[in-house]
């Protein structure tokens, strides 16, 4: 390769490995050109390019683009899972799990998640996880559960008193149904009234209009004794 054409690939390395955050790479020593290709059709189907690479000229990219930790994985055979924007991780990993279970060939190595470098363990649990989407509705449900028990707490109590509302304006209507049936019908109420009460004449009382006069009063045992005394003493 000419001094240029490796220059080139430097340059073109540089940029794809500054724009990519996330990558995995993979010892692919033993694939053919046609399981290569297959893997990489898979791939690409997740948001991710497989390359082959030069460990060489891959040094030199990574030191030019900041990613040191790159370095330690290039040894023998290389081949990079560059994923773009947009591209699932988990997808990705999980397309190169089965590969290396499937071909008992492909290798995995490591890589960097986010900028930060994961191991071939790493990796291999990342592939076990559920889809993005799936990850992204378990979160959603995680985040309105706690969301939807408020909500049940505080509407909870207003139901309740709707309820009870509901109830109360039921008995209430049956109590003045009751009241209604015992009112009397009008032009009836004038039996129904008791008459005035009329205090009793006193029958010892002197008949004014008769002109009688009231008789003398009797006289007292006490007048008796005192004119008595008086006989006595006079004789």
């Amino acid at each position: 390769m000419q001094k240029s054409d490796k220059e080139r690939v430097v340059q073109e390395l540089t940029e794809r490995l500054k724009a990519a955050d996330t990558l995995i790479v993979a010892d692919y020593r033993g694939l053919s050109m046609t399981e290569i290709d297959e893997l990489r059709g898979r791939l690409l189907e997740q948001g991710a390019r497989f390359s082959v690479v030069k460990n060489t000229l891959t040094r030199r990219a990574a030191e030019a683009a900041g990613t040191d930790a790159l370095l330690a994985l290039l040894e023998g055979p290389t081949g990079i899972a560059f994923l773009e924007s947009g591209g699932d991780p988990v997808a990705v990993a999980k397309t190169l799990s089965d590969t290396a279970r499937d071909t008992r060939i492909l290798t995995i190595r490591g890589g960097l998640l986010e900028g930060a470098p994961v191991s071939a363990e790493e990796i291999e649990r990342l592939a076990k996880l559920p889809p993005a989407d799936v990850l992204r509705g378990q979160v959603l449900g995680a985040i309105i559960a706690p969301l939807n028990a408020i909500v049940g707490l505080v509407t909870a109590p207003l139901q309740n008193l709707h309820g009870l509302i509901d109830a109360r304006i039921e008995q209430l209507e049956a109590q003045g149904g009751g009241a209604a049936a015992d009112e009397p019908a009008p032009g009836q109420e004038a039996e129904q009234e008791p008459a005035p009460s009329q205090e009793p004449e006193d029958e010892s009382a002197p008949s004014e209009e008769a002109g009688e006069e009231p008789a003398e009063a009797e006289e007292t045992p006490a007048e008796e004794t005192t004119e008595a005394a008086e006989t006595t003493e006079e004789e």
